[in-house]
């Protein structure tokens, strides 16, 4: 993948805080089982990798553990840092930590960055020898209804095919990357995860979608929205109105050897 498809999620994708507070406050959330697989003990020091506006890094703080947190949202890691989280901004496929770490920690995280390979390498060499890495991610199948309603929305009203997709593996695929990139697979599977929207589709599409739309004129992203809500609609909402994303995700806790 060239650097300029690899860097077009960070480029289309805009980030609020408050926004995404309101719109995916389920994401820090729910990612509370996957940081007490990681559980943190005091004085190890851990890199939480994509940790968007710090609510969940300021959880693992409470353990005493010593967290640093990076995302690639200035605008995200600008909240992290009012929250009282040590946070920078980062390309996750290009750390340059050199065994300093105890743990690499990631929720809801490493489907954005679309070249695996990169980021495995740095999250190794961030490691020290039985370091950790553990982490929940979108896996193969994740919110498939709606991005199949995306795409052929977007089709629908004649533009192209979109060149973004998320990176959601296997949990046989993942895991052999991560062996072949110097770690013992403790434990992986696939989650499916139904998971309540609190407002809605149309609100998710406004936190999320971004990257679908690149390249297409801003006013005719409403009614492209509009018809993927209408497509996905059957599926994902009920009688009541209310809004339930196909969530599938792939948790791994991984050891550095």
């Amino acid at each position: 993948m060239s650097a300029a498809a690899r860097a077009l999620p960070a480029a289309s994708q805009r980030w609020d805080a408050g926004r995404y507070a309101a719109n995916a406050g389920f994401v820090p959330a729910l990612g509370q089982s996957v940081a007490e697989l990681l559980a943190p003990k005091a004085g190890e020091r851990i890199f939480d990798l994509g940790c968007g506006d710090g609510v969940l890094t300021a959880k693992l703080a409470e353990s005493g553990a010593q967290i640093i947190g990076g995302d690639a949202s200035p605008e995200l890691v600008a909240a992290a840092r009012a929250r009282g989280v040590e946070a920078q901004v980062i390309d996750g496929h290009a750390l340059a930590f050199d065994h300093a770490f105890d743990a690499v920690f990631s929720n809801a995280a490493l489907h954005w960055m679309r070249e695996p390979e990169a980021v495995l390498r740095g999250v190794r060499r961030a490691l020290r020898p039985g370091g950790r890495f553990v982490a929940e991610m979108g896996g193969h199948g994740n919110v498939a209804t709606i991005t199949t309603a995306l795409r052929a929305a977007i089709r629908l009203h004649g533009e192209a095919d979109p060149a973004f997709a998320w990176y959601f593996p296997t949990a046989d695929a993942y895991a052999a990357l991560l062996q072949r990139h110097g770690f013992r697979v403790d434990s992986i599977a696939l989650l499916p995860r139904p998971t309540p929207l609190p407002t809605g589709m149309a609100g998710w599409l406004r936190t999320f979608a971004d990257p679908w739309l690149a390249g297409i004129a801003a006013e005719r992203h409403a009614a492209i929205l509009d018809t993927a809500i209408a497509l996905m609609a059957p599926a994902l909402a009920d009688e009541n109105g209310a809004w339930t994303g196909d969530y599938v995700r792939l948790r791994f806790h991984a050891t550095a050897i």
